[in-house]
């Protein structure tokens, strides 16, 4: 669980503002509970296999989560074996950090097999608004910390830790929640979770319930389950941490019931951002995020905050001037935080800095005049939404008349390393392999490799026997074929002559 002094945020040149509802707290502690395992696959659409979920727990404990919520075993018997697993795999040694939770309803034989895999906490969840009580649970108020009580100390007569889950929490009469969470407290849990189970909370209300609620029922700590019907389940979840929550519950990519919870990349980015405190290895999360894309079938839209295409892509003109000049200044973090790198678009916003910039990027140097002819055919290109590099190499070639695109090789052109015996003159071996027709060029080399080759054939049969011829030659032992894909196209002025470099002996 990461901690640190609020002050110690980096600011990136810009303004600190405190939290929501005013200056931050002095100090913060907090950690992730990743929730991916169980409610990223109550996605419609979307289930895990078995062996998907354990890779996704390992990734998880890699990048550092402090608990990985790892599914309710009562659903499925793959459910069950997933857990299962998972649960094994932090008794192995393979999973090292991360706190594994099972999920449980608040029935006896629920928390009975959820804690017959020995889970490091079984989490109960009950729900405690007055529309929850009426038409779901069926109970009254009495009734439901009856059970409450009962099944939090049922569970911990199984020897694990419980965490309780008071479900649509933010629609709960406040003096009814403080009940339930003093009496789930009293019965042995030692943390409680506040959801917001459809999304309706406001920063400021959830900043307002977590400094209410750690006032009222001291000797427990708070997580948040933030959902994101209405856009605000990171603006929620940040509330509750800057009022004393010291577990966010996450989702990568934002996967979960209806619009999900809050992401897990995004949440992490801004507690780094904004309050200076390292909650997972940030380099990960994009490798996280492309595995669950991969396995849930959710596609990661190109807006996505962090992990989407377009995040450190900058567009309109002067957007990108600025952000050559000095990145900070319209960006809100750097992308190597997250092992990214920034880009920019070229096209009919695009401007003559951004323009030179991307040329020079391709290796192409052109005037003042050539530049503003290219930037003018660009703009001309109004209907395109994008210009690729290939594009715009074509668009300068046109203009300066100069050949600057890599051009497709016309017959099959192939480079050949080749090492020879130790006990061999490698310049009788170059000499040999000259013969060979086919072999345009022999040039001896330093490193692990003693001779290259330059090969041309007209069709891949005939390259595969020019390479068999290669490997035939004595002194040979091995060799290693590249095919040419593109070359830059020069003239016969262009070509530089290669001698030998070296003779072993």
């Amino acid at each position: 669980m990461a901690q640190a002094s609020a002050r110690d945020a980096e600011c990136l040149g810009v303004s600190c503002f405190g939290g929501v509802g005013g200056e931050w707290p002095k100090d913060m502690r907090v950690g992730l509970l990743d929730s991916t395992l169980r409610e990223g696959e109550q996605t419609p659409g979307v289930s895990f296999t078995v062996e998907q979920k354990l890779e996704i727990a390992r990734l998880l404990d890699e990048i550092g989560v402090a608990m990985i919520e790892a599914g309710h075993p009562s659903v499925a018997p793959d459910v069950r074996e997933a857990v299962r697993r998972i649960i094994g795999m932090k008794r192995d040694g393979i999973i090292r950090r991360a706190e594994i939770i099972a999920h449980s309803r608040a029935v006896k034989a629920d928390i009975e097999e959820a804690a017959s895999l020995e889970p490091d906490r079984v989490a109960i969840f009950y729900g405690v608004s007055d529309i929850h009580l009426r038409y779901k649970h069926r109970r009254s108020r009495e009734e439901a910390l009856a059970t409450i009580a009962e099944m939090v100390e049922y569970a911990r007569q199984h020897g694990v830790r419980v965490r309780f889950t008071a479900e649509d929490a933010t629609r709960a009469d406040y003096e009814f929640l403080v009940e339930a969470v003093r009496t789930a407290r009293d019965a042995g849990a030692d943390r409680v979770s506040i959801a917001d189970t459809v999304g309706i909370a406001t920063p400021y209300g959830v900043r307002r319930l977590f400094e209410s609620l750690r006032r009222d029922v001291p000797g427990v700590e708070f997580d948040i389950h933030a959902h994101n019907d209405l856009g605000m389940a990171v603006a929620n979840s940040l509330a509750a941490a800057e009022a004393g929550a010291t577990i966010i519950h996450v989702t990568v990519g934002g996967l979960g019931e209806r619009a999900g919870i809050a992401p897990l990349e995004v949440i992490a980015v801004a507690l780094k951002r904004h309050y200076g405190l390292d909650v997972v290895d940030l380099k990960g999360v994009v490798r996280l995020a492309r595995l669950v894309e991969r396995y849930s079938g959710v596609p990661i839209t190109p807006l996505a905050p962090v992990v989407g295409e377009n995040v450190f892509t900058h567009k309109a003109g002067v957007h990108v001037a600025g952000v050559l000049s000095n990145p900070e200044t319209y960006e809100a973090y750097p992308p190597e935080w997250v092992g990214r790198s920034r880009d920019y678009t070229i096209d009919k916003y695009t401007g003559r800095k951004a323009l030179r910039a991307r040329l020079e990027r391709l290796g192409v140097h052109v005037s003042e005049e050539e530049l503003m002819a290219i930037l003018r055919r660009i703009k001309e290109r109004s209907e395109a939404r994008w210009l690729r590099d290939e594009d715009l190499l074509e668009i300068a070639e046109e203009v300066t008349g100069r050949t600057l695109r890599l051009r497709p090789p016309e017959h099959i052109e192939a480079l050949v390393t080749v090492r020879c015996d130790s006990n061999i003159y490698t310049t009788s071996v170059a000499r040999r392999l000259s013969l060979i027709p086919g072999v345009d060029e022999v040039i001896e080399v330093t490193g692990e490799n003693d001779i290259l080759l330059r090969v041309r054939a007209r069709n891949p049969v005939e390259l595969n026997q020019i390479v068999e011829a290669i490997r035939s030659v004595r002194g040979v032992s091995s060799t290693y074929t590249m095919l040419v894909l593109r070359k830059l196209g020069t003239g016969s002025g262009d070509r530089r002559k290669t001698g030998n470099k070296r003779e072993k002996t």
